[in-house]
């Protein structure tokens, strides 16, 4: 098994950790100061902020499962990767559909870059259920 795509993935792993807790952490006030600055109704700012906090909570997700995937290949288990590459995906394409809807902002690529390089290190061949399983004596 080559040892690129799980040290890639534990690298995405981290970044996605870190971003969560800047999106929460960081973002989240800054946005909230621009909304109260506005005059946005208290009970809009509730639904977003519960919507934003969400939005970290599972990019946190995403990065602790990452990791937690890719050390468990790194020590040579058998782990399916097969539903990293679909949030992955998923992650990307959000990112793509932003960068477009959002006049080609480059912030945008915070998703994009991150879920394509999770979506190459989820890559590998998964193993097969078989060889997963301990056999029946």
């Amino acid at each position: 098994m080559s040892r690129l795509r799980p040290v890639l993935g534990l690298a995405v792993g981290v970044v996605l950790v870190v971003s969560s807790a800047m999106h929460s952490l960081m973002g989240w006030p800054g946005l909230h100061a621009a909304l109260v600055a506005a005059d946005t109704p208290s009970d809009l700012i509730a639904g977003l902020r519960i919507g934003w906090h969400f939005g970290g909570a599972m990019i946190l997700t995403l990065g602790l499962v990452s990791l937690w995937s890719f050390a468990q290949r790194l020590r040579g288990r058998a782990v399916s990767l097969q539903a990293l590459r679909a949030f992955a995906a998923a992650y990307a394409l959000f990112g793509a559909y932003a960068l477009v809807t959002g006049d080609l902002n480059p912030f945008f690529l915070i998703f994009v870059v991150p879920g394509v390089l999770l979506f190459v290190a989820a890559g590998e061949p998964a193993v097969a259920v078989r060889d997963a399983l301990p056999l029946a004596a």
